[in-house]
């Protein structure tokens, strides 16, 4: 998709499809709307005045050959109330745009909704909003596909001078994390026979590849994870005919002795649940249990378009979860790399037992801040549903910028306690110092969190729990990856470099 910046000239002939325009209440004209309207010697109102088109939220109608106007086709869409405009009745209206733009198939747009006055946003979000929504509803996963979908190609932005700046370094910024979010959902919608841990690291050795200046990647095998005793990384992976592997890739830009950002992903490329098999209904939805590993190589991509200056690693924890006579069990003790042991409940609780070894393994980094992401557990759904990603951290200032961040870009999360006893209690075991699921049922998502923070004692760290958020459905209740977290962690990563707006 290409996005341009064109102030528009009405005496101008465009090779535009169509321009969008935005109309509130009352008649209420927004500027582009009103000029057109003169221009068409009031032609615009008439037509909607007889149609009794009232610019209700998500009216919409399209006009065509309107008198002295050069673009053939006029988009109009209902605002609502002008003073109760805000940014969720913006994403609401771009989203009733695009599928009207979709169903009658055009490709080229003038695109003046930007023009509208939204409480609280400038031109830069607004241009974010509208890109991240515009490409969220023109994405299709098509690599399998024999017929391949009609694609938008061309929306060009009516901007007034003194918001150019703004508006291009928005786009610029949004066309990258587009590329991240692009790159997460194609990984992660990948069936699991071709995305296995071997695909995981072949993909992050080509990204290597691509940006050799920035990026170095190291690829730890099981043989050199057996030397360094992530037995509980190796644990879950021992039923299934594909190796473990993880991928450990090295993004710098500052070249100095300065810390590093640690992201660490979870990997499951399947996750059948292992001896504590999970049941057969929605079971093709596991492999989006590599939603997290997906999410890392997706910022990885934005950092390195962006050329952020930042020094962050990026772990991808990749394995597979498979019942085999070599797999882990419920009863099992299994000594982890930071020389824990851990007595195993149920093996479907195999995602904390890889990230216990791979948050043990990056202290050796000295890193200023820790981030894992992961589809850890379905108490999360339960608790926040699928709108909503949970975290928890051990830190004020890290939980304060991730929840800034997620505000930004409105990829909410919220947070969960970890710091009462109660919930560490649960884990508590008779033959091992830790189980790998809690003694009840109740608070999963945090008894998760509250394992995972027995090895992260040593940094500042948070953990994003993406199990109900990681996949949504279509209008025919098929699963499609969503691309979450990566706008609200590119988004904390441009606030913490002071590379944003």
């Amino acid at each position: 998709m290409e996005y341009l910046i064109e102030k528009i000239n009405l005496s101008k002939k465009y090779k535009s499809d169509c321009i969008v325009i935005g109309i509130f209440e009352k008649y209420q004209l927004s500027y582009i709307a009103d000029i057109l309207n003169k221009i068409s010697d009031n032609y615009i109102l008439k037509i909607l005045k007889n149609n009794n088109f009232k610019g209700k939220i998500n009216q919409i109608i399209m006009l065509y050959e309107v008198p002295n106007i050069l673009i053939k086709k006029i988009l109009i869409i209902g605002c609502g109330m002008k003073e109760k405009f805000n940014r969720e009745k913006n994403k609401i209206i771009i989203k009733k745009v695009i599928n009207q733009i979709k169903a009658i198939n055009i490709k080229d747009v003038f695109w003046c909704l930007t023009d509208l006055i939204i409480k609280n946003i400038n031109i830069y979000w607004n241009i974010r909003d509208t890109i991240k929504i515009i490409e969220e509803n023109i994405y299709t996963f098509d690599k399998f596909k024999k017929i391949k979908k009609y694609t938008l190609s061309i929306i060009k932005f009516n901007i007034n001078n003194n918001n150019i700046q703004k508006s291009q370094k928005a786009i610029i910024h949004a066309k990258a994390i587009n590329i991240g979010m692009i790159k997460t959902k194609n990984l992660a919608n990948l069936p699991p026979n071709i995305c296995n841990p071997e695909y995981l690291s072949l993909k992050t050795y080509k990204l290597s590849k691509k940006y050799k200046k920035n990026i170095s990647v190291k690829i730890i095998d099981e043989t050199e994870m057996k030397n360094l005793g992530m037995n509980a990384y190796l644990a879950v992976g021992n039923g299934s005919k594909n190796k473990s592997i993880m991928s450990v890739i090295k993004y710098d830009n500052l070249f100095d002795h300065s810390q590093p950002i640690i992201l660490i992903g979870k990997g499951l490329t399947f996750d059948s649940g292992g001896i504590s098999l999970k049941p057969s209904l929605n079971m093709d939805e596991m492999k989006y249990d590599m939603c997290g590993a997906a999410c890392i190589y997706g910022v990885i991509n934005f950092i390195s378009k962006l050329k952020l200056p930042l020094k962050i690693i990026g772990i991808i924890a990749a394995c597979e979860n498979m019942p085999d006579s070599n797999s882990f069990r419920p009863g099992d003790i299994i000594k982890t790399m930071s020389g824990k042991t851990v007595e195993v409940i149920n093996t479907d609780a195999e995602g904390r037992l890889v990230l216990c070894d791979v948050l043990t393994y990056i202290n050796q980094f000295n890193p200023s801040i820790v981030i894992d992401i992961a589809t850890l557990t379905g108490a999360c759904v339960v608790a926040l549903g699928n709108n909503i990603s949970g975290f928890m951290s051990n830190n004020l200032d890290l939980s304060k910028n991730i929840i800034k961040a997620s505000l930004d870009v409105d990829d909410r999360v919220w947070e969960l306690p970890i710091n009462d006893k109660n919930y560490y209690n649960e884990l508590k075991s008779d033959i091992a110092d830790i189980r790998n699921t809690g003694n009840s049922n109740a608070g999963g998502a945090i008894t998760a969190a509250c394992f995972l923070s027995k090895f992260t004692k040593k940094y500042k760290w948070a953990h994003i729990d993406i199990a109900g958020t990681a996949w949504n459905y279509n209008e025919n209740n098929k699963a499609f990856a969503s691309g979450r977290p990566v706008n609200m962690l590119c988004q904390f990563l441009l606030n913490y470099s002071n590379y944003n707006n």
